[in-house]
């Protein structure tokens, strides 16, 4: 496969999961037009982007198992048809039975579309070339919230919250005839990225629960970044949004220096993220009634978790037990957990402690992350051992 061809594949994966973020969490921006067409809350409208979580937390797994032995490319396809029809079919959408049902056809799709797409772009390339592939791809998440919802939320208010939904569906057909021509059909276990370069299913456990710990601890101080910066920094409301442009601009930045370094170092590339994040959750807490304290803060963890996420594909790479699509599902499945624990936790120390509390237990959830990830080594299940020299004779 020549290396033109290998990037515009990747380029079109990237794409991919760019559109899967952004339809995820679109309606975040499109609420009161979306509620007020369909006749509905805002708060059930807020539910289409909870449930369709909670359906990658449990479909990941079962799906990927029960997709392991198709092709590769074929099964990215259909996964790609399946989000551009059901993502046409919200924009299309009469109430909110037929949209909530669109929404769990695209999750369900995104579940296995993580599993798989790691290993496919790294099957594109040689292993030294990797880490800079996979940044590649999640840099297109990553970008999903500083241009895609930003963008999808200004069509929806200029022609309706449908057109902006319609078009994401069309690029997903873009998406799919390009991975149908230039992806590469390689059988299942014929490429190493199928397998761990180093497998270890003890240091898979510790990245499983420490991607879930991790996240957990953004998401608890992240959601309820709104009353902190308010609240306790005493921001005004305006100066949320470009605050926020900071953060998502600090996050692609973590993704590309991660990228860059994630192959030579791996484990310690992921010890010093969790590090980092834990030292701006503090910090946050700490000293975020200090306006340019909590902005600094704002960006450190916002560059810390999207270098995680992009550190942890290639981690997943080096020590699945198994192959990498299962343990590609797996991860996920803990990054899901943690996101919508993490959520939940914020949530519940908002209204019972206040808006410092969230950035408090993401900040010692971060140490606990860190922990787990400092003790990975001694958890190794696979050692390595020096060869015994012969005897003289």
């Amino acid at each position: 496969m020549s290396r033109t061809r290998a990037w515009v594949a990747l380029a079109a994966l990237s794409l991919a999961a760019f559109l899967y973020v952004t339809v995820e969490t679109l309606p975040i921006g499109l609420l009161a037009a979306m509620a007020a067409d369909l006749g509905v809350s805002e708060s059930s409208i807020g539910l289409l982007v909870t449930a369709y979580g909670l359906v990658v937390v449990a479909v990941t797994l079962p799906l990927t198992r029960l997709t392991s032995s198709w092709p590769r490319r074929r099964l990215l396809v259909v996964l790609l048809a399946v989000f551009a029809v059901a993502t046409a079919l919200s924009a299309l959408a009469v109430d909110y039975a037929s949209l909530l049902a669109a929404r769990v056809a695209i999750a369900v799709s995104q579940s296995v579309f993580w599993a798989v797409v790691t290993p496919a772009a790294a099957g594109l390339f040689p292993q030294r070339l990797r880490g800079r592939a996979l940044s590649m791809v999640f840099a297109g998440s990553s970008t999903a919230p500083l241009v895609g919802v930003p963008l999808g939320t200004w069509l929806g208010q200029q022609a309706g919250w449908r057109p902006p939904f319609l078009v994401l569906g069309a690029l997903g057909v873009v998406v799919l005839v390009v991975v149908l021509v230039l992806l590469p059909e390689t059988p299942r276990g014929a490429s190493d990225a199928d397998r761990g370069t180093a497998p270890d299913a003890g240091r898979y456990r510790v990245l499983v629960v420490a991607s879930a710990i991790t996240v957990a601890g953004a998401f608890a101080a992240f959601t309820y970044i709104d009353p902190f910066l308010t609240r306790v920094s005493g921001f005004d409301p305006s100066a949320l949004g470009p605050i926020l442009l900071l953060r998502g601009v600090a996050g692609l930045l973590g993704v590309l220096v991660a990228g860059l370094v994630v192959s030579r170092w791996g484990w310690p590339s992921w010890l010093v993220v969790t590090a980092l994040q834990a030292v701006a959750l503090t910090v946050q807490f700490a000293f975020g009634a200090d306006q340019i304290t909590a902005v600094a803060a704002t960006a450190f963890a916002g560059f810390a978790l999207s270098g995680a996420a992009s550190i942890l594909g290639v981690r997943v790479l080096e020590v699945a037990p198994t192959t990498t699509d299962m343990a590609a599902a797996g991860t996920s499945t803990a990054f899901n957990v943690g996101i919508t624990s993490g959520a939940l936790l914020g949530s519940a120390l908002l209204t019972t402690a206040g808006p410092r509390a969230p950035a408090l237990a993401g900040a010692a959830l971060s140490a606990i992350a860190f922990l787990a990830v400092l003790a990975e080594p001694r958890l190794a299940t696979t050692r390595t051992t020096r060869p015994v020299p012969e005897p003289a004779r």
